[in-house]
């Protein structure tokens, strides 16, 4: 029984319906009930505008032409003196010689104020308008103007307007049920593609509606539907890439773990099982690392804001490359000013540098050259971590910065990554709001970039 009220095609057919009642209520109520009232309002706004006209006129030609046009007639009374303007009108009350009429008269010339007032006609008792004006000196006018009987007028309104009521009423229903079906169907429609997305089908629905907004939401619908599908992709992925980043260092680990305890090995022999396991165990503690920082970059934007030498920073990291570059006969080419004052978060944008230093290392090409440069743009700093290796395809640019994004055919050293690297450098450099990118050319290598900050002086 809630569902039947709270449906949205009955809601909108209730609203709809309540408001044309409304609109009938109200003209119900100004033409009928209230229309005597209006009636007589308009009558005492009348006369009062017929008397500020003749109040700012100087000629008094112009009263008896007033009289005539708008149906009044006027009493001018200059010091004993008496002008009748219009007086004959059959409704005039002016012209009777009237004992009450003519008391009334006499006292709206000596409250010497503008006044109105509703008097009854005592020969056909209909209802008059008195208004009495000091014009200037010692001459007054009194002006009089007839309350008709609207009793009349009103009794043919209710019955012609029970009819249209009840034909509005009608028609009201009918245009109530189509706006609500036609605005309600291609929601319920909209309502029924999103609930495919829970079936796993993510076909985008391209279908164009005549309202906006409907429109609006089912391109949002399309949008979230691809993301969901994305999302769906990645989790699959994420879930076959850790079990199998997961499931071969373990069974190395468990298998040379064995293979010591079972078989009796020389010393040598011992110690490069017990070197591969070590090995195995870095694999793991690098993948755990990666997801933990992944996951505390996407739940926490919260960044040490400091300012410090980019360029020593970058230094002190290539000292700590010192072993490649012995034993690999790697050689860093560095393109930096003697020093470059940022304001950043220095452990994470020492974090960035590590992944794409790392990155180039992984991939350059035979001469194992890595360039780092660091250029003034002004109020900013480009960094640039160079490679010589075989590039990226252009068409794989845009998934470099997914996790667990891995290009296996491009990988030079016996190293394997987690593809959660370049995720976690697009993370920090969008929690900064850092501009960053990457071009490459096939065979010529790659050019990850990122601006810094520079140190306002």
């Amino acid at each position: 029984m809630n569902i039947k009220k709270n449906n949205l095609v009955v809601k909108t057919f209730t609203y709809i319906f309540i408001f044309s009642t409304s609109i009938i209520l109200f003209l119900w109520l100004s033409q009928i009930v209230y229309f005597k009232y209006f009636y007589e309002r308009y009558q005492y706004n009348n006369i009062k505008e017929i008397a500020r006209t003749i109040i700012k006129s100087n000629s008094l030609e112009k009263i008896e032409q007033l009289a005539y046009d708008n149906n009044i007639c006027i009493e001018l009374k200059i010091g004993g003196e008496l002008y009748n303007y219009n007086t004959l009108n059959k409704d005039c009350i002016l012209k009777y010689k009237n004992k009450e009429i003519i008391e009334i008269k006499n006292k709206l010339i000596e409250n010497n104020k503008n006044k109105i007032i509703r008097v009854n006609n005592p020969i056909n008792n209909s209802k008059n308008l008195l208004y009495g004006i000091k014009y200037s000196g010692n001459t007054y006018i009194i002006l009089n103007t007839t309350l008709e009987d609207v009793s009349s007028v009103s009794s043919i309104l209710r019955g012609q307007f029970i009819y249209i009521t009840i034909i509005i009423i009608i028609i009201s229903i009918f245009i109530a049920y189509y706006i609500s079906k036609m605005i309600n169907k291609p929601i319920l429609e909209i309502m029924d593609n999103a609930k495919n997305i829970t079936n796993d089908k993510y076909k985008n629905i391209d279908k164009n509606y005549d309202i906006k907004e409907l429109n609006d939401l089912n391109n949002i619908l399309n949008y979230a539907r691809c993301e969901i599908k994305n999302t769906d992709e990645l989790r699959k992925d994420l879930m076959a890439n850790v079990g199998h980043d997961l499931k071969t260092p373990l069974t190395m680990i468990k298998a040379y773990a064995e293979m010591n305890r079972d078989i009796k090995l020389d010393k040598d022999k011992q110690e490069n099982n017990l070197n591969i396991i070590i090995d195995e165990v870095d694999r793991l503690n690098i993948l755990v690392n990666d997801i933990l920082d992944l996951s505390k970059l996407e739940n926490n934007n919260n960044l040490d804001i400091i300012k410090y030498d980019l360029t020593l920073e970058i230094k002190n990291i290539i000292k700590k490359y010192e072993f490649i570059k012995e034993t690999e006969k790697y050689n860093f080419e560095l393109n930096m000013p003697d020093s470059a004052y940022v304001m950043a978060d220095k452990n994470r944008i020492n974090q960035v540098l590590y992944n794409l230093i790392n990155n180039a290392i992984n991939y350059t090409g035979d001469n194992n050259i890595v360039k780092i440069n660091v250029i003034d743009c002004e109020s900013r700093y480009k960094v640039e971590i160079i490679d010589t290796g075989k590039g990226i395809n252009k068409k794989d640019l845009p998934f470099i910065w997914n996790k667990y994004y891995k290009n296996d055919k491009n990988h030079k050293r016996n190293i394997i990554g987690t593809g959660l690297g370049l995720s976690i450098v697009k993370k920090i450099l969008e929690n900064h709001k850092f501009d960053y990118g990457v071009e490459s050319k096939k065979n010529k290598g790659t050019n990850f970039y990122f601006y810094v900050r520079k140190e306002k002086i």
